[in-house]
């Protein structure tokens, strides 16, 4: 019976289909490793597009306006009529020093300056009356019977750390009711990276997050600045220190002396040659401001961590040094001398954490100190509304009241004070407090004002002029920039304004009147100052959906290729045709779901590592139930577990690991255990058939560098110079790459799991001695955990596969062990005491053989530190799962399975990417985005297309 033209239709539809499926299946049986490695580089090409597309635009800085201040300008505003200075020249404020000096500490921790016994917590005011009066009588006669009372006591008594209140001089000044000194608990704006808060810091504006890719070469700051100005107005200024100044600054000294900030393993290079510069200049007067840029309690803490001997001796050379200069300028203030009338800075840029690390946002990263002392004395009075000091006593029973600034208020206040205009993009405000510190070097002007009025009224006078620059900027802003302000921010900023200009006559001089225009004026410029924290920093949203979509895409594309591949091998991996859904599988689609969805909460991501290693053990367990149930591998499941909950004890370690001395001790004086054990397994694989004399060379080059690793811990470097033996681990290393290159070119056919077995040690063996001289004595202990980790996961899928290979497909059978390998591998990176925050870098590994700074080697070096053991090894290591077999030669479907092992562990690192990238387009407005979620999203990134460079090599190598 002939066929009508629809038959027709559908069977020629029919037989195209049947036909382009078996081309597919027979071109990649014919040129599987070819097929393999389209289909990883086409993954890594859309990940790479999508990756980009998002990142231009949720990357994106705030708009820089190209204006400047100028003193002419202030004639503009409705403010009093401005200062005519000696020069007889126009400008904002009336100058109250002659001059500054600026000493900046870097990653200065508050406690390090200012650190208080106890504080009083009691709700029961007549209870804290009698305790301050009990205080009072002991304080007369022992400060010591005070200590043990207190700290006996129900009051909470700080615990106190060798490190603390080590800047003793300060502290000193600071407690004297003769001297014009106070401390500041300052508080920095994540990131607390040093360029970014020296950008904000002369700027007094908000630098975004994509400032931090110029950490490590800093472009000229072309925004009004404070250092601008005071160049503008006739101020002389000289820098000796960190050369990050004379990179962000390069016109602008008159002299300068500028050291390489960049190697962290050098303590006293940039603070000898502040320390050679600081005192003969003190002596000039040549200069108007003076900045010393200190680096080496930054460097100690890096590489050391704040409880370390090298901190305390840092911190005691810099006491000395402040009491050397404190010295020179207090013999020098007398009337007519040199500094008369100058201002004394000491000053952090950011905080650090216990490790010694910053980058973040945690409270011990953004809050530092700041010291000012005038040697002009005493201060004016500030009237108890403004006054934010809080007032307690220290271990020797002195009051001591610190007060709060933000550092985004301090190129204004250092504008006012000096009498300069301030930087066109500061949103700062004149901090009451300091501004009142050097109030005396002013003369009452009328004599029915009282001393405090006479504060109020030049305050007054400050806030006007401050608040018109800001508002002046905003508006500006709000026309340039892509998005600027809502409407409905805008009208609040100017309802805010008008305000506070309606009830504004400075020529007023009662109290009550002085007192309502600082505060509206203090409120209009906290609500912009909020308000830009929140809103300053533009999204391309279309840019960032197409990013998304792209990357959503990708996923899609990966999954139909896993089905794909299992459907064509259906046959042989469920032969009664049942379906590929095994508990396996969906046991690891829940627990990966899980995590992902975990990225979406800011307390999740704070604890990734506690709930990564949670999430392993739950499948753990699970194996261990299984095996307990068949009586089978239960010495392997039981010490998978185990292995599970040691690591999950030393990511607590890794993240405060200054807090376990004990068990650091211990891992110091025993790292030549885990090496011996490595270096025996590598000489037993060599004794295997298939590894011929080119990977014995590989190997044996692992077993040599072993051994100089060794030796150069042992030596402490005294035998070589302590770069020799690092840099010959290094070439070691790229020679056994490059062999194995060649290897993969000359590969003669063997037993195939065997030969997958053999390559794959080689591989990883290859990788592994720069990875352990990077992490220091810890990387040995990694890495044998990871081999027993994988040997465990290895057995225990052979177990699970006995019950599930005659009813599940290869997405079945490999899915859970998969699963575990890719949570295993992540689950190394927190416990190596990484976490995705850039303070959770070690930047000394990048120094690791080399003294200098320079781009490409340090950025490899860092990478391959911080990725080695969670990316690079598991990666290369993902062969074992189906190498070990007892097929006598590779077939088509032993090369499905690997190749649907690397998918399926690409989609799992592609789906928890995705849920970061949607995190970050949902809280792109949360505070924390720029100090938590954008670093996740940068360090997922970075981990994905980097696996997805190690699988298309991994294809090369792997696939014949």
């Amino acid at each position: 019976m002939p066929l009508s033209p629809i038959d027709h239709g559908l069977w020629f539809v029919k037989v195209k289909f049947v036909y382009t499926g078996m081309a597919v299946t027979e071109w990649w049986r014919s040129k599987s490793w070819r097929y393999a490695f389209m289909v990883f580089f086409a993954v890594l090409l859309l990940h790479c597009v999508a990756i980009l597309l998002f990142t231009s635009g949720f990357l994106l800085t705030r708009t820089e306006l190209p204006h400047f201040s100028h003193c002419s300008e202030v004639s503009q505003s409705p403010c009093p009529p401005p200062h005519i200075n000696h020069e007889n020249v126009t400008c904002w404020t009336k100058p109250a020093v002659d001059r500054l000096v600026i000493i900046v500490l870097d990653a200065l921790r508050h406690t390090f300056l200012s650190s208080l016994c106890f504080s009083l917590l009691m709700s029961n005011d007549h209870l804290r009356f009698w305790f301050s009066g009990l205080i009072l009588l002991l304080q007369v006669h022992s400060s010591k019977v005070l200590n043990m009372l207190v700290c006996s006591s129900n009051l909470r008594c700080e615990k106190t750390k060798p490190w603390m209140d080590k800047l003793k001089v300060l502290h000193k000044l600071a407690s004297d009711p003769e001297s014009a000194a106070r401390i500041f608990k300052a508080i920095a704006d994540p990131p607390t990276t040093s360029l970014q808060r020296l950008k904000g810091l002369t700027t007094g504006g908000l630098p975004t997050f994509i400032d931090i890719g110029n950490s490590f070469g800093a472009p000229a700051i072309v925004e009004d600045n404070l250092i601008h100005q005071l160049v503008e107005n006739g101020k002389r200024i000289v820098m000796m220190g960190d050369d990050t100044w004379t990179q962000l600054f390069p016109t602008h000294f008159n002299k300068s002396y500028p050291y390489p900030s960049f190697n962290v393993k050098d303590l006293d290079t940039v603070d000898n040659g502040c320390i050679s510069h600081l005192i003969p200049t003190l002596y000039d007067d040549d200069w108007d401001v003076l900045i010393a840029h200190f680096l080496g309690v930054d460097h100690a803490g890096h590489i050391f961590g704040v409880d370390s001997d090298q901190m305390i001796a840092k911190l005691e050379q810099y006491n000395d040094q402040l009491e050397k200069v404190v010295e020179v300028l207090q013999k020098q203030s007398g009337k007519d001398g040199l500094h008369e009338n100058t201002l004394l800075v000491v000053m952090g840029d950011h905080g650090q954490t216990v490790n010694g690390d910053h980058g973040g946002g945690s409270p011990e990263e953004v809050e530092t100190s700041l010291f000012a002392m005038s040697l002009k004395k005493p201060p004016l009075p500030i009237p108890s509304e403004f006054d934010t000091s809080s007032c307690k006593l220290d271990l020797d029973g002195r009051n001591v009241c610190v007060s709060s600034i933000q550092q985004l208020d301090f190129s204004a206040t250092m504008s006012a004070l000096i009498g300069i205009p301030f930087p066109y993009g500061s949103i700062g405000r004149v901090n009451p407090m300091l501004y009142g510190l050097v109030g005396g070097t002013w003369n009452v002007e009328s004599h029915d004002m009282s001393i405090q009025q006479h504060w109020m009224h030049n305050y007054a006078k400050v806030l006007c002029v401050n608040s018109w620059q800001v508002k002046r900027y905003i508006d500006v802003y709000t026309a340039s920039s892509v998005i600027g302000f809502s409407i409905d921010d805008l009208k609040h900023v100017q309802d805010m304004y008008d305000q506070a200009l309606n009830c504004s006559d400075l020529f007023l001089h009662d109290v009550a009147s002085l007192k309502n225009q600082i505060h509206l004026y203090s409120n209009f410029l906290a609500s912009v100052a909020e308000l830009a924290r929140t809103k300053f920093t533009e999204f391309n949203l279309g840019m960032m959906g197409i990013g998304f979509g792209i990357l959503l895409m990708s996923i899609f594309g990966h999954l139909l290729v896993i089905v794909r591949v299992d459907g064509m091998y259906k046959d042989v991996f469920a032969p009664n045709g049942t379906s590929g859904v095994s508990f396996g599988l969906i046991v690891s689609c829940v627990v990966v779901a899980a995590r992902a969805c975990s990225f979406l909460s800011n307390s999740y991501i704070l604890e990734e590592g506690k709930m990564t290693s949670f999430l392993l053990a739950t499948l753990g367990i699970l194996s261990l139930r299984y095996s307990v149930m068949r009586k089978k591998m239960i010495p392997e499941a039981a010490s998978f577990v185990t292995l599970i909950t040691i690591l999950r004890f030393t990511i607590e370690v890794g993240l405060s690991k200054h807090e376990f001395q004990s068990l650091r001790y211990i891992a110091d004086v025993a790292p030549l255990l885990p090496l011996i054990i490595l270096a025996y397994l590598l000489h037993k694989t060599m004794a295997c058939k298939s590894c011929n004399r080119l990977l014995k060379l590989v190997i044996t080059g692992s077993i040599f560098s072993y051994i100089l690793v060794a030796l150069h811990w042992m030596s402490g470097s005294n035998i070589f110079d302590g770069n020799f033996i690092p840099r010959v681990v290094y070439v070691v290393g790229i020679v056994q790459l490059l062999a194995l290159a060649v290897y993969r070119l000359l590969e003669s056919s063997s037993k195939w799991g065997e030969r997958r077995m053999v390559k794959g040690v080689a591989m990883v063996s290859a990788w592994s001695p720069t990875l352990m001289i990077l992490s220091g004595k810890q990387g040995p202990w990694i890495a044998l955990a990871l081999v027993l980790g994988g040997w465990m996961i290895l057995r225990l899928k052979d177990l699970q596969q006995q019950d599930d290979d005659k009813k599940a497909g290869t997405i079945g059978l490999l899915a859970s062990p998969v699963t575990q390998w890719s949570l295993f591998a992540s689950s190394l990176f927190f416990a190596t005491g990484h976490w995705c925050a850039f303070d959770g870098l070690r930047y000394a590994a990048a120094f690791v053989g080399f003294d200098e700074f320079t781009i490409i080697p340090q950025a490899i070096l860092l990478t391959i530190e911080t990725y080695g053991f969670s990316h690079i090894l598991p990666t290369f290591g993902l062969p074992f799962l189906v190498a070990w077999s007892n097929e006598p030669k590779q077939t088509n479907h032993s090369l499905a399975k690997l190749f649907q092992v690397y998918l399926i562990y690409g989609l799992i690192m592609a789906f928890t990417t995705a849920f970061t990238v949607l995190c970050v387009i949902i809280q792109r407005r949360h505070l924390m985005v720029w100090g938590l979620f954008a670093p996740k999203f940068v360090f997922d990134i970075v981990g994905l297309i980097l696996t997805d460079v190690l699988i298309c090599i991994s294809s090369l190598f792997y696939f014949v």
